[in-house]
C-alpha cells in the first residue's frame, strides 16, 4: 500500500509540474478576437491579458462613443473567452480529462 501511495504522490508531483510549464507557455499563447467587422482587434495571452487593442480610424465617431465601447468590449470579452477555451483545452489534454478541483 505504501508503494502505491508513494506512486501516486510521484505522479500528482509530475503533474504538478507539468502544469506549470504549461501555464508558463499558456502565457505566451495568443488569441484574437474582432468586432465591428473587423474594425476593432483585440489580442489577448493565455493567462487573460490583453496585450493590444487596435482601433480602424473608420469606427471613431465622436457622436457615437457608446458604439465604439460596445465594439471594445465585445472583442475585448471574446478575446478573453477565446483565452479561457484555449486555456481548458490545454489542460484537458494534460489532465486527459480528469476533474481536478483548483486546477483551471
Amino acid at each position: 500500500m505504501k508503494g502505491k501511495m508513494g506512486n501516486i504522490m510521484k505522479q500528482a508531483q509530475q503533474l504538478q509540474s507539468k502544469m506549470a510549464k504549461m501555464q508558463d507557455e499558456l502565457a505566451e499563447k495568443t488569441v484574437e478576437a474582432t468586432s465591428g467587422g473587423g474594425m476593432i482587434t483585440v489580442v489577448a495571452t493565455g493567462k487573460q491579458q490583453i496585450l493590444s487593442i487596435k482601433i480602424e480610424k473608420e469606427v471613431v465617431d465622436p457622436d457615437d462613443v457608446d458604439m465604439l465601447q460596445d465594439l471594445v468590449l465585445a472583442a475585448v470579452n471574446d478575446a478573453l473567452t477565446k483565452s479561457q477555451e484555449m486555456v481548458s483545452s490545454e489542460m484537458g489534454k494534460l489532465t486527459g480529462g480528469l476533474n481536478i478541483p483548483g486546477m483551471m
